[in-house]
């Protein structure tokens, strides 16, 4: 089986990748032209360290909130705790966020139901990922939830329409997010200390791994389906 369905969708991804090389390359020359002190690690660490006690509070706020309103893709701020914080600190700073946005994006749909979560979510979402927590059971929902580029913000909300309980939802969510997390805070760390060809080498294949998954995430769900592995909750 192909990767890609058909060449138009092949196409579709390397513009993809693209379009994310030429935007990572935008910012980076702007961030050099504007706020040179970004790329000298100490200086930025140092920076950062005036905020004192609030700077990670404020990451893991704002990892949270990408989790409840998705405006901005988690490994990016995930990279940025790395080369921030380092890649002990950086991968408990994210994966918190994380898992506290995802409390809460569970939380809300568990509190104001089905209604509420199909006027935020998009239609075609809801209509091929609605029972797929029910119908994998915790292994399955383990093996959608460790490839990137999945719609995992959205199985957060989905899930708080099942009789999951909040406790096993969060440890299948802290198994499933904590590798590509771990990679991408180590690269954010490999990137401050001047390994720049290595870092990028890590996020080139975080970014391919999350293109093919988004790409191919209704024939993952539909292998993850036919396993059938379930375990009582």
């Amino acid at each position: 089986m192909g990767i890609f369905s058909s060449r138009r969708d092949r196409w579709r991804a390397l513009g993809l990748l693209c379009l994310l090389a030429l935007a990572f390359g935008a910012l980076y020359f702007l961030v050099r032209e504007f706020a040179p002190f970004v790329f000298d690690a100490d200086a930025f660490r140092s920076w950062i360290d005036g905020f004192g006690v609030l700077a990670p509070l404020v990451f893991v706020f704002v990892q949270a909130l990408q989790v409840v309103v998705a405006p901005i893709p988690g490994q990016v701020l995930a990279f940025a705790a790395g080369y921030v914080f380092g890649p002990v600190a950086g991968t408990v700073y994210s994966l918190t966020g994380v898992l506290i946005g995802s409390a809460v994006a569970f939380s809300i749909a568990k509190r104001f139901g089905r209604g509420f979560v199909e006027s935020i979510l998009h239609d075609d979402v809801v209509a091929r990922f609605d029972g797929f927590v029910d119908t994998v059971g915790i292994p399955g929902l383990l093996a959608f939830v460790l490839v990137p580029g999945l719609p995992d913000d959205a199985i957060c909300f989905l899930a708080g329409l099942t009789k999951w309980s909040l406790r096993t939802f969060l440890l299948v969510i802290a198994v499933g997010r904590l590798p590509a997390y771990v990679f991408t805070v180590y690269a954010g760390g490999e990137f401050a200390n001047g390994r720049i060809t290595y870092a990028f080498a890590i996020v080139a294949i975080i970014v391919l791994a999350s293109v093919v998954g988004y790409r191919r995430q209704e024939t993952i769900r539909n292998v993850v389906e036919r396993l059938e592995l379930r375990l009582p909750l």
